[in-house]
């Protein structure tokens, strides 16, 4: 009983000091009611009901996580199955999900997942009814997985999955247009799904379909900003839908975030702007904040909106890896709680 952690005075050889306030933080050890109060206090004793929110940043190779309830850097966290960017993304509060990409000389249809509780390599889950080269984007419930659009015929395909348990993609429907075939950002709430168009020279739309059932996107507006914008990311809560960054094919990058009210339909809103002017970015969010990850030129940046306001995004730390054509999730995003 001599040894101490003097981090916090614990009297035990195999003790862990925690991590944080969440009801995941280990606090194995012998504490008397003082240490315990003093770390209350400071925000750092386990909390029941007080949930960890990840994101996951998937690109190229490399996987990181990062942890939205507070700011700091990402951690590698893994390596993808094989070298392929960009690809689509969604989550369950368990699994991330990737898939697609270009691997070799074409389109991939590998779709693998990783666990935000334990880092490791990524694990085959299946394979996508059609191998998708560039970002369309993917979104989901909890439940269930979607990916919608990108590059490889049909262009105008939607994929799903359920991401609990393995297996090949099967088709949902199909988008309105073809324009959805690289760069485009999505988000969901527990019913619905929105993705919006890459770019064109008329205006940017966006489709919206029931994640439970199957069937065709319908309309749902238009994006506002810019009338012609690519590689731009999505995050959302339950409520409300961001889309951030992009650029016009040969242009400069936007820092443009605009919203939706997820439940309704209609055109984007000016929400603010990103700290920094980007494009091919990855977008993820938890119940209170929308996190932008990364982005061209390559670029370690995130920034963080809080969902329920307006107003410009504010520095949240830096990825462990600069990364572009990536794709983001979580594991508490709209589609969840």
């Amino acid at each position: 009983m001599s040894t101490k952690d003097f981090t916090a005075n614990v009297i035990s050889a195999t003790k862990v000091v925690p991590d944080g306030n969440f009801e995941t933080s280990a606090a194995s050890g012998v504490w008397d009611l003082s240490e315990q109060y003093d770390l209350r206090k400071g925000g750092n004793w386990p909390e029941t009901g007080n949930a960890a929110h990840f994101a996951m940043l998937g690109a190229q190779e490399y996987e990181q996580r990062i942890l939205i309830s507070t700011l700091g850097d990402g951690v590698d966290w893994g390596e993808t199955l094989t070298r392929r960017s960009p690809v689509q993304a969604c989550a369950s509060s368990v699994r991330a999900v990737f898939a697609g990409g270009y691997y070799g000389d074409g389109a991939s249809n590998i779709i693998e997942y990783n666990l935000f509780s334990t880092s490791g390599s990524g694990a085959d889950f299946g394979d996508l009814a059609y191998a998708k080269a560039t970002q369309g984007a993917g979104f989901g419930s909890n439940t269930r997985g979607i990916f919608a659009g990108g590059q490889g015929d049909p262009r105008d395909s939607i994929q799903y999955i359920t991401i609990a348990s393995t297996g090949n993609a099967q088709n949902f429907g199909d988008l309105s247009s073809e324009d959805f075939s690289s760069g485009s950002g999505a988000f969901s709430s527990t019913t619905r799904g929105i993705i919006a168009e890459s770019g064109n020279s008329n205006n940017i739309r966006m489709d919206y379909v029931t994640i439970s059932s199957t069937g065709n996107g319908q309309d749902f507006g238009d994006l506002t900003g810019e009338t012609d914008r690519d590689d731009f990311a999505g995050a959302s809560n339950a409520t409300r839908g961001l889309f951030g960054g992009g650029w016009t094919g040969g242009g400069n990058p936007f820092n443009i975030i605009d919203y939706v009210t997820i439940a309704n339909t209609g055109n984007t809103t000016d929400f603010g702007n990103l700290t920094v002017s980007r494009r091919q970015i990855a977008g993820a969010a938890s119940p209170t904040r929308a996190i932008f990850m990364g982005g061209y030129p390559g670029t370690g940046t995130i920034d963080y909106v809080e969902i329920a306001t307006t107003g410009n995004a504010v520095d949240f730390g830096d990825l462990a890896r600069s990364s572009y054509l990536s794709a983001g999730c979580s594991n508490s995003h709209g589609g969840i709680s």
